[in-house]
């Protein structure tokens, strides 16, 4: 297993955080690469439809291809680390593309409480990861907020944090209030919990 320039820490609950996966050079590369990509409106998973009261938000599917071959062996370098210090779930690893996703305060961007569970014809999801994009000074509002059954849990801001946790903990993203805050969302699939 690779050797991280940081480690990851548990903030309560099943929510993780680690800081410094990739460098801000890396994080450029990364959103630059969800920038060339054609945006879509975001329907809801496995519904094929977009619900506005429920979600507002672009997104761009990146999948793997030799421009983000580095970014899906670190990302699966990071699950096989993540999930043998906080989870020990049975794992098949990343299943879907990633989405790059878009919340523009022009468009009053935001996804009301959820959880990851996919559609029907997507492998169970297990774990969730959600990769901060954006400096934090570039929008407001937007937070990204956990219920892990120990309380609220509002999600680290900073530039290049990635949050993990669960797929079946409830989690939204506050309505953005100015600004576009980008996020790269990862999703970890494995067999149907027992």
């Amino acid at each position: 297993m690779a050797k991280f320039k940081s480690q990851p820490r548990n903030v309560g609950g099943p929510v993780v955080v680690w800081k410094d996966l990739f460098t801000p050079k890396e994080l450029d590369v990364i959103e630059a690469y969800g920038d060339s990509l054609m945006p879509m409106r975001a329907e809801l998973a496995g519904r094929g439809v977009a619900a506005e009261h429920q979600r507002i938000t672009r997104v761009a599917w990146m999948t793997l291809n030799p421009d983000t071959q580095w970014l899906h062996a670190r990302l699966e370098e990071a699950i096989l680390h993540l999930n043998a210090e906080f989870y020990s779930f049975d794992l098949y690893g990343i299943s879907e593309a990633l989405q790059y996703t878009v919340y523009d305060g022009a468009e009053g961007g935001h996804y009301d409480w959820h959880v990851d569970l996919g559609g029907n014809d997507v492998e169970p999801r297990k774990i969730s990861m959600s990769l901060q994009l954006s400096d934090p000074a570039a929008y407001t509002g937007c937070d990204l907020v956990l219920e892990a059954g120990n309380g609220t849990c509002f999600a680290d801001r900073a530039r290049g944090t990635l949050i993990a946790f669960p797929s079946y903990v409830l989690h939204r993203v506050m309505p953005i209030q100015s600004g576009v805050r980008k996020s790269l969302v990862i999703w970890v699939a494995g067999p149907v919990f027992r």
